[in-house]
């Protein structure tokens, strides 16, 4: 693997988070206060405990990332699932900040040559881009349910993250025109 196809894989992995974030923190603004906690049946995390989960599982991975075990001893992953009825979207959101600034330091810390590493994460052992896929894997997946259920929550009131329905041709021919 050369140093230059390394360099873009880290690039474009931290853009790829990115761009997992904005869309979370764009459905995330769409919702209120009241509907942070909304879920659609028991076993439905809401938005803000997914929210939650996700901040401590950045703070847990990628603190010391390259170090120390991705799991660390004090993390309680089953007190990510609980939110207490005094968590207020400040505290929430205070939390998920500092849990993609982890993420995002860890990252954008990383050189070429780190991806030739192996890391562990329970005590299993992963090459470096490994972890990163598995970890933008899971981020992904956790903020499609956060989408989804802004989306359930919002009905006719939500504003579309993508191409809106029966703007397809549109949307692909103004990518098109020159940019000037």
């Amino acid at each position: 693997m050369t140093d230059n196809f390394r360099g873009i894989f880290l690039r474009e992995a931290a853009a790829e988070f990115r761009k997992v974030k904005k869309l979370a923190d764009r459905a995330i603004e769409q919702v209120d206060d009241d509907s942070l906690g909304y879920t659609i049946d028991p076993e439905t995390n809401c938005i803000a405990i997914t929210m939650h989960h996700l901040a401590g599982n950045m703070l847990s991975r990628w603190t010391d990332f390259l170090t120390t075990d991705g799991e660390k001893p004090n993390r309680n992953r089953d007190r990510e699932f609980e939110i207490g009825p005094k968590e207020s979207r400040a505290a929430i959101l205070n939390e998920w900040e500092a849990g993609w600034a982890c993420t995002f330091h860890a990252i954008d810390s990383l050189r070429p040559e780190d991806l030739e590493r192996t890391v562990t994460i329970r005590g299993a052992p992963l090459t470096i881009p490994g972890a990163i896929n598995r970890q933008l894997t899971h981020y992904g997946y956790h903020v499609g349910q956060i989408v989804t259920l802004a989306k359930h929550i919002l009905g006719p009131r939500w504003r579309t993250l993508s191409i809106a329905r029966g703007e397809s041709a549109q949307h692909n021919a103004h990518s098109r025109e020159p940019k000037r």
